[in-house]
């Protein structure tokens, strides 16, 4: 694997997996346990992301404002991008939350969020996070995009 499309696990103080994948421009961050594989990412961009490849993303594959126009597609905000000139911080969203109910999908949260689970255990949250409503999701409280398979209509 060269430089230029380097992979990195990491794992923060939540359990969620972080990969990146960079062109030396931007690095496109992923964060699968969030992603509600909406398809949007491969299918309107194949040639940067193709789910049947390892490692799934090319970043060679299209120019860098391509890749960050297609990121900013993104509806769950499991891929997001920082441009390699800016700090590596956290984004986070200023103002109120907005919550968006999707046709049978999730319900989707705009803004700053704590999310603390059954044990107290506490995650902050930052931009679009996607609550199941389906109730089949392997990641509950988050959205897998298991309302696909489960045909979910509400």
């Amino acid at each position: 694997m060269n430089d230029e499309n380097k992979i990195r696990d990491t794992k923060s103080e939540t359990p969620d997996i972080t990969r990146t994948y960079t062109n030396g421009e931007i690095t496109v961050v992923w964060k699968p346990a969030i992603c509600v594989h909406s398809k949007i990412c491969w299918t309107q961009l194949g040639e940067v992301f193709n789910p049947r490849l390892r490692p799934w993303v090319n970043m060679q594959g299209a120019e860098t404002e391509r890749i960050v126009e297609q990121v900013d597609r993104c509806p769950s905000g499991a891929l997001s991008y920082v441009r390699q000139e800016e700090a590596a911080e956290i984004e986070t969203v200023e103002g109120e939350s907005l919550v968006e109910v999707m046709p049978n999908g999730p319900l989707m949260v705009y803004g700053n969020l704590l999310v603390k689970d059954s044990s107290g255990h506490e995650t902050p949250k930052h931009r679009v996070t996607a609550f199941c409503r389906c109730g089949a999701s392997q990641n509950k409280p988050y959205c897998d995009g298991s309302h696909v398979r489960t045909g979910f209509q509400g």
